[in-house]
């Protein structure tokens, strides 16, 4: 049974690894139209990708649109969902019910709810985008923040701060916030690499006025497989190097704990 089981991850392995490296191959083949390997490789691709204006323009969109939600949400939605969390415990039940209510709505539903209301208005649309992606963060943060607490029993640590006579703010500041930071980098980044990928919303909404990575990816789908995969194999570096920054923090935050 233990080999079966070990065969068959190995095999899930396989099946989920080989179109991302077929892609990471793609991306710095010279051809690859007759052979079952690549005729050859090159960094032209790439280096032709980070030439590109409209690529390195249509990047910093992403990052920008992506983290500002992802900041906006630290910065407003987790300190409620602490509040919440460890002194109205009565209360969360409605937001976990608001938190379900976000998977509820589709994105062309959501699009086409956005224009209606706010294209007779003065807003900006990309800044009604940025509202929604605020909201669409909202289970991942509230999710990691959460465990988080619950891992540390974080009321018990603000009383105990408190006690010892700190206030809440540097309770929270001194003692909690320390305690939690890792589980909110892990919420973090799986909100900013959801939200970095998110391609409906965005473009239904505001499309080619701006155009983020995944439009910019469209765009190359019919005209260059080879920039598609290296747009492709960029966002996997990203993320992997995004994924290795929050796990060697989580790993320095658990030593010091320990210490």
């Amino acid at each position: 049974m233990k080999k079966f089981t070990v065969v068959t991850l190995i095999l899930i392995g396989i099946y989920l690894a080989v179109p991302i490296l077929a892609t990471a191959m793609y991306a710095f083949s010279t051809e690859w139209n007759q052979t079952i390997l690549p005729e050859g490789f090159t960094f032209k691709w790439i280096g032709t990708l980070f030439q590109d204006d409209q690529f390195l323009k249509a990047f910093g969109r992403s990052v920008l649109l992506s983290g500002g939600a992802v900041l906006i949400s630290i910065l407003f939605i987790v300190p409620a969902i602490l509040v919440i969390s460890l002194y109205f415990p009565a209360l969360e039940k409605w937001f976990q019910a608001g938190v379900v209510m976000v998977y509820a709505f589709p994105g062309v539903i959501l699009s086409v709810g956005l224009i209606k209301f706010y294209s007779g208005t003065s807003l900006p649309m990309v800044l009604a985008v940025l509202g929604v992606y605020v909201i669409t963060v909202l289970p991942y943060m509230y999710q990691g923040t959460r465990n988080s607490l619950r891992n540390v029993n974080g009321r018990q640590l603000m009383d105990a701060a408190e006690l010892l006579g700190a206030s809440k703010i540097e309770a929270f500041r001194k003692v909690l916030f320390p305690s939690i930071y890792p589980g909110l980098f892990v919420a973090a980044l799986l909100s900013f690499s959801i939200l970095f990928g998110e391609f409906v919303l965005i473009n239904l909404v505001v499309g080619s006025r701006f155009e983020t990575v995944q439009i910019y990816l469209m765009k190359k789908l019919n005209t260059s497989g080879h920039i598609a995969s290296a747009v492709v194999f960029v966002y996997l570096v990203l993320m992997g190097m995004l994924t290795l920054v929050v796990a060697t923090l989580t790993k320095k935050a658990k030593g010091m704990k320990g210490a």
